[in-house]
């Protein structure tokens, strides 16, 4: 692989993750791909806590190059905004640690550069990953899917700046 990429769609109860590298031609492969799930009834700090050993162990595994990271949406929720900022901030140290660049991408611009839409929904999305990826299914579940997406969303991001 030239390249390998870690995508992660954050959440405290379900963070997606996917490892997708890319070949010397150009291709995209899917390395792997999965959720990290914590207890709903556990301390948020042990909940961090796991998610960022997971998110160690996913790197430590894989020795990704980079990691791509869904920037925070801000809805109606405030709560969960809340919670899914301290999951990307778990996120965020484990590749700090790690000494890996990671780079951010909105749910818009991982439309964009997975389906050509930037309003796409989950289901062009997933058809897009599974094209892409020459997949027989599209990763599941979704948040697993969306982790792979914005891998793709990544690799897709530096070879078009890499032409420009």
């Amino acid at each position: 692989m030239t390249r390998t990429v870690l995508g992660v769609d954050p959440g405290t109860a379900i963070t997606g993750y996917g490892i997708v590298g890319e070949t010397e031609h150009g291709e995209f492969v899917l390395l792997a791909c999965g959720v990290i799930r914590t207890a709903a009834g556990e301390p948020m700090h042990l909940r961090l806590l796991e998610l960022f050993q997971d998110v160690q162990a996913l790197l430590n595994e894989f020795q990704p190059d980079e990691v791509a990271v869904e920037k925070l949406f801000f809805g109606r929720n405030v709560t969960t905004a809340i919670s899914v900022g301290q999951a990307r901030g778990a996120v965020l140290l484990a590749a700090a640690l790690a000494g890996l660049n990671v780079v951010e991408y909105t749910p818009a611009e991982v439309k964009q550069a997975v389906a050509g839409y930037g309003n796409a929904d989950k289901s062009q999305v997933q058809q897009m990953v599974k094209r892409l990826l020459n997949l027989d299914q599209a990763p599941s579940p979704d948040d697993a899917a969306d982790g792979v997406a914005i891998a793709i969303c990544h690799l897709q991001t530096v070879n078009y700046n890499a032409r420009t």
